[in-house]
């Protein structure tokens, strides 16, 4: 991020108090934990995406997860829709791993999945007490069930605002409210109306879309994401 003080100011005035930055890799993850100790606005994940050509440093990550504002290991998971990133053969092996850290440390996993569904809810539900959020959630509801049904939050992004989404918007109508989240997935996940890169303050659009979506109020639906942050990351206090 170019700006990072900037989005940060634009998205507070916009009504997004604080965030969590995930970490990719070994360096953005140091990048964010840094930066959670240094912007009070910022709270950070230390991960390991799939697509990444080789395995994480596990011993270095847990010690970025030990620090106080590191609220949960993420960005991990599995992706076999891009051919030509990431070693398939090898995802397993590293989500696993970043999982059982998850639970050893006692945090929540920020989980990535693209056309592996199954082999995503395979190694959670072995997993019994993991606990974490299935992200950027676009699959349908039949999924999100079976996830929900492990204990997991479901988290919408700005592709819930686009016209060509009422069955992602009927699955937000559904998730329970006490499993429902938003997020950004800044630079992805641009919501209907806007281009360019995704940037924090446009959360709003998304919020603004679910709440229609659910028959709420802003307020109310602030009220949910606030009771629902605090449950799955107790270590941000809002």
């Amino acid at each position: 991020m170019e700006d990072p003080d900037g989005a940060l100011a634009e998205a507070a005035a916009a009504g997004v108090g604080a965030v969590i930055a995930m970490g990719v890799d070994l360096a953005t993850s140091r990048q964010v934990a840094d930066w959670s100790e240094q912007k009070p606005a910022v709270f950070a994940a230390a991960g390991h995406h799939p697509l990444n050509q080789e395995g994480p440093d596990l011993d270095a990550l847990r010690e970025l997860a030990l620090r106080p504002r590191v609220v949960a290991i993420g960005e991990v998971g599995l992706d076999h829709e891009d051919e030509h990133r990431g070693p398939h053969d090898a995802q397993e092996g590293w989500f696993s791993d970043l999982c059982d850290l998850a639970q050893d440390l006692d945090l929540p996993v920020c989980v990535h999945t693209r056309g592996t569904e199954a082999e995503v809810h395979r190694i959670l539900r072995a997993r019994p007490g993991l606990r974490g959020v299935m992200h950027y959630w676009t699959l349908d509801w039949e999924w999100a069930a079976r996830f929900l049904d492990l204990g997991f939050f479901i988290s919408f992004s700005g592709v819930l605002t686009r016209a060509s989404r009422e069955p992602l918007r009927e699955v937000a109508r559904k998730v329970p409210a006490d499993r429902l989240l938003l997020e950004t997935d800044a630079p992805w996940g641009t919501p209907q109306g806007r281009s360019g890169r995704m940037r924090p303050a446009w959360l709003m659009d998304t919020a603004r879309r679910l709440a229609e979506v659910r028959g709420l109020s802003l307020e109310q639906l602030d009220e949910i994401q606030a009771a629902n942050v605090r449950s799955l990351f107790p270590r941000i206090l809002i």
